[in-house]
């Protein structure tokens, strides 16, 4: 299950359980629409209570990456799991999007918003 929070040119997401190809084509939708009215938004990733993944997930996030690799500007992780950690600095292969994994949501919060944290 997933919630979505819309702000001006950025999209929050937080994921909880697993998070399935239904979730990410909801998450999609809402990320296609900023982008058409909007042009690039940031990204806020809330992976916190996330349990896993489905595969059909993983590779509908990459192709959407690579068609959509211009749209991001910033694109905030939050997760204390090392193997989200690692596949987020993965996915900077497909966008240009500055990419940055966090432990604490203040400093994730504070990097979007333009306020550079002293971890990053």
């Amino acid at each position: 299950m997933i919630t979505t929070d819309q702000k001006e040119s950025r999209v929050n997401l937080t994921v909880f359980g697993e998070f399935t190809l239904a979730d990410y084509k909801e998450f999609e939708e809402v990320v296609n629409y900023k982008v058409k009215f909007e042009g690039p938004v940031s990204l806020f990733f809330d992976l916190r209570e996330m349990s896993g993944f489905t595969i059909d997930m993983a590779l509908e996030e990459i192709r959407f990456a690579r068609a959509h690799a211009h749209d991001f500007a910033r694109i905030a992780i939050l997760t204390d799991d090392q193997w989200v950690a690692w596949s987020a600095w993965l996915s900077k292969i497909f966008v240009d999007a500055d990419v940055r994994v966090f432990e604490d949501a203040d400093d994730a919060e504070a990097w979007l918003s333009g306020i550079e944290s002293p971890v990053a």
